[in-house]
């Protein structure tokens, strides 16, 4: 219940789901500014970095909780399942907030995050999925355990397998022999119409698959970034959005027609009522009490040094220690942030469970907050002091392999060589 309670249900119902419009509208941004090339050269780090995010916060509760404060074992996983997550929508908030000085979404650190947070968010989607049906097996009920866990990893991997293959082999070639130079007339408008078709499409297709529509939405933006053509002359590489508007032949990119159209509205209206909306799930009023303050705060406190170990591992072309410092902590750091998808996991082991007792959902609560608010508060302190250092360095922004013209060509697509992989 909010503090206050001054809004009708139907009211709060409705701003959340304006919410979560934003959020999806955040994701799907992420999608189409990613570098798909780093993502690539990146994955196994990426990989290490969503696995040691989720193990070690899961390991530490039960240091923590279960040994230390006596909590159950099954409510400490639970706990610990809500404290491992990290929330996709803060991560791109972070990166589309970040200084003038450095653009995230182009280094190599911000590409690990950006992918080890999505690798997070398919793991909550299947340890929600499991922690909603444990009430289900604590009755009796009859609950395939093996399929309840294997659905959304198998939808998951299915989905990011199939889509370059078919973006590539299929969609992309049909679009650029046959679809793309019409685009070239209509500007804004063709870019908007296949903008939502393909977002609607993915974000379907993972609801009705069973893997996160969050993904879905990564998905679509990525799908996107693909499908125009990346030679000189094709109609999406231009140098700036007045350049495609202006000339016949040249049409501005989703990445363009996007911020045309749809950043102001997600920036000032739907973004602040995603954020609001994990304000209305907090029972403010009853986290206040000694015990749950005392845990809350240990647990939020310790939980984001652990996690922060979640960071780059040095490869042969190893920087000094000094200079990799200030991008491993980013990485650790923005990876911190539960949001809406820690306060989910631990509302549906409270509601949906027998196993969460009043006093760990407020431990939970309280150490969520603190982790939402601390890791963007210290990614926001690296960015300002060490912004440029990062942007420079080992981990910053990376050139488009294949030469010349790299940052014009980045404007247009930031993906140049996907097609080469």
């Amino acid at each position: 219940m909010p503090l206050a309670d001054i809004l009708l249900e139907i009211w709060q119902e409705t701003f959340l789901a304006i919410g979560y419009i934003g959020l999806i509208l955040i994701i799907f941004e992420g999608g189409l500014t990613s570098r798909m090339d780093l993502l690539k050269q990146n994955f196994f780090l990426s990989m290490l970095a969503a696995t040691t995010g989720v193990l070690f916060p899961i390991g530490f509760s039960y240091l923590l909780l279960y040994l230390g404060f006596g909590y159950g074992a099954v409510e400490t996983f639970i706990i610990g399942a809500a404290l491992s997550t990290t929330s996709l929508g803060t991560t791109f908030a972070v990166i589309g907030g970040a200084s003038k000085d450095i653009d995230l979404s182009q280094t190599r650190v911000g590409t690990v995050l950006v992918s080890a947070a999505v690798i997070d968010d398919v793991s909550g989607l299947v340890m929600s999925s499991v922690i909603h049906d444990l009430g289900s097996i604590s009755g009796g009920a009859n609950v395939n355990l093996g399929w309840l866990i294997g659905r959304p990893i198998l939808a998951s991997i299915l989905m990011a397998a199939l889509t370059p293959l078919i973006c590539k082999y299929v969609c992309a070639p049909l679009f650029r022999r046959h679809i793309e130079h019409h685009f070239a007339r209509f500007d804004h408008l063709s870019n908007v119409v296949l903008m939502v078709l393909v977002l609607c499409a993915f974000i379907s297709i993972a609801a009705y698959a069973g893997t996160s529509v969050l993904f879905g939405a990564f998905l679509a933006g990525s799908f996107l970034t693909y499908l125009p053509s990346k030679h000189p002359e094709g109609p999406f590489v231009v140098y700036s959005r007045e350049h495609g508007e202006q000339n016949d032949d040249k049409s501005p990119t989703f990445v363009h027609t996007f911020e045309k159209y749809f950043s102001d509205v997600q920036k000032y209206l739907m973004e602040p009522l995603f954020f609001a909306s994990i304000g209305f799930a907090i029972p403010f009023i009853d986290l206040w009490t000694g015990s749950a303050i005392w845990h809350g705060v240990i647990v939020g406190i310790w939980i984001p040094l652990w996690d922060s170990f979640a960071k780059p591992k040095a490869d042969a072309s190893r920087p000094p220690l000094s200079s990799a410092l200030p991008s491993a902590g980013l990485l650790g750091f923005a990876m911190v942030a539960r949001g809406e998808i820690g306060l989910l996991i631990v509302e549906i082991g409270y509601n949906s469970t027998p196993y969460v007792s009043d006093a760990g959902f407020y431990t939970a609560v309280w150490a969520i907050l603190l982790n939402t608010i601390i890791g963007p508060m210290v990614v926001g302190l690296l960015i300002k002091f060490r912004g440029k250092a990062i942007g420079n360095g080992h981990w910053g922004i990376q050139t488009t392999r294949g030469g010349g013209g790299d940052e014009k060509l980045r404007s247009s697509s930031g993906d140049q060589t996907l097609e080469e992989g």
